[in-house]
């Protein structure tokens, strides 16, 4: 069974106010334009969220408002959710990834991808993603948390290859986040230490690794 796209109603509802349109307009447009029969009870159900458009009616929704169909989605998760919000057709997408349609269905399906490198960065790069959503989408986020962790706690030299490995910055850039989290790690565990028995134990080295991820982002990619 297919799911649909994660509708926003509120966007929907705010862009066709800003653009001054009833729903019989907008309904009207859809039919004229992209040749589906969408009832003005059906727009208004859109935007209440009483009722949720499929793929192509989302597609034409944004067409009819004038906006991208990103514009009418919550975030997205998934690789189909992604797929929808980049406005692209399964088709468009398997081939500029270089992918035959029923391979890449099978990813979408499952919610996996198994592409290799090439594949994976041609994927961000048509999806429009962030080095931090690419790994998150090709379910590298992981691997990449636990080998944050190990570096934090013990040489961070040892895990500057691998961490390399995943994200798309000179391993320069790297060493430096990983070594500025060891620098902060040990500090936080060496003042936790040298606390008195009567002050609160608290989490903070634990509560420290937890955010490990948010933390080396700020450092190798500020401002992404």
């Amino acid at each position: 069974m297919r799911m649909p796209p994660p509708f926003d109603p509120a966007a929907a509802r705010r862009l066709r106010w800003q653009l001054g349109m009833s729903h019989a307009q907008v309904s009207h447009a859809i039919r004229v334009s992209f040749a589906l029969d969408v009832a003005p009870g059906t727009v208004r159900a859109w935007e209440r969220g009483e009722a949720f458009p499929g793929e192509r009616e989302v597609a034409a929704l944004a067409g009819a408002l004038w906006c991208a169909p990103a514009d009418l989605l919550g975030r997205p998760t998934t690789l189909r959710e992604h797929r929808w919000a980049a406005g692209l057709a399964l088709e468009d997408l398997a081939l500029a990834v270089g992918l035959r349609p029923r391979e890449y269905r099978r990813m979408e399906e499952h919610d996996r991808w198994t592409g290799d490198d090439r594949r994976t960065a041609a994927l961000g790069e048509v999806l429009r993603l962030t080095p931090r959503e690419l790994l998150a989408l090709t379910g590298r986020d992981a691997a990449l948390a636990a080998l944050l962790r190990s570096a934090a706690t013990v040489r961070w030299q040892a895990y500057v290859r691998p961490v390399a490995a995943l994200v798309p910055y000179p391993r320069q850039r790297v060493a430096g986040a990983l070594r500025r989290m060891y620098d902060e790690y040990q500090a936080l565990m060496t003042a936790t230490l040298s606390w008195s028995a009567s002050a609160p134990a608290g989490n903070g080295g634990g509560a420290y690794l937890d955010a490990a991820p948010d933390r080396f982002w700020a450092l190798v990619a500020p401002g992404h």
